[in-house]
């Protein structure tokens, strides 16, 4: 497996990106509720490893999302560690806002980590990403690789449909628009559940994002899957859901 292909590998594992599960009834002003829930990854249908998703708030309001990614099987001998991806942020007039982004490939070397700080004040995020310096202007509601799905949520929790969102990647800004597809009604390991289907994309990236989100959980991702050129790379699916 080429250096290129286990990097793909080991980020896929974890590209949900989180996904924080809202209060069930939809309103203007919801509420992310913390969990902690678990999904099986395939790489072209053989098992490659688990993500777990774990959303905490503190006294302070400060929400801390984490994703847990370890490989399994063949694919552990090419990836042996465990990649992580956190994210602080607080919700200010209904709004995700990012505060820090931390990701760390599990190696001890740093090229693969990021580390970001949002300075709202200043509009920019400063940091280092892959042992590089950032220091980049933040547009008004740009997210990072975690929060992005947690503001996508709190949209669909008041009723939105199709929007798009900036993201800080490394050291560069870039819009991913998510567009509603349909519904379907799938089963799952923990049940059979009615889903909205989201369609992920970035302009000029060869890659798209599927995402099936269940209303009756707070619009949680309960499957999603990842494609290049229309074929499927990756498929993720929930494996156990954790109400706290």
């Amino acid at each position: 497996m080429s250096i290129a292909r286990i990097r793909i590998m080991a980020f896929a594992l974890s590209f949900l990106g989180g996904a924080a599960t809202a209060e069930d009834t939809a309103s203007t002003q919801a509420e992310l509720r913390p969990f902690a829930a678990s999904y099986a990854v395939k790489y072209k249908g053989i098992n490659a490893g688990t993500t777990r998703l774990d959303l905490k708030r503190d006294s302070q309001g400060v929400y801390t999302y984490e994703s847990r990614a370890n490989a399994r099987g063949l694919f552990r001998l090419a990836f042996s560690d465990e990649i992580t991806q956190t994210s602080w942020f607080v919700i200010v007039d209904d709004r995700v806002v990012p505060v820090r982004y931390l990701a760390d490939d599990g190696s001890e070397d740093t090229e693969r980590d990021i580390q970001l700080e949002f300075d709202w004040d200043a509009h920019r995020a400063r940091g280092v990403a892959e042992d590089r310096k950032v220091d980049v202007t933040l547009p008004e509601g740009a997210q990072d690789a975690m929060s992005i799905q947690a503001a996508h949520l709190l949209d669909l929790a008041r009723g939105g449909k199709s929007m798009s969102y900036d993201m800080v990647d490394k050291d560069r800004i870039k819009e991913y628009d998510y567009r509603l597809e349909g519904t379907q009604r799938i089963k799952t390991a923990i049940g059979e559940l009615d889903t909205v289907i989201y369609r992920v994309e970035r302009q000029g990236s060869r890659r798209v994002t599927r995402t099936w989100h269940a209303p009756s959980l707070g619009y949680l991702p309960v499957k999603g899957e990842r494609l290049r050129d229309g074929k499927r790379e990756f498929q993720m699916e929930i494996a156990s859901l954790e109400r706290r």
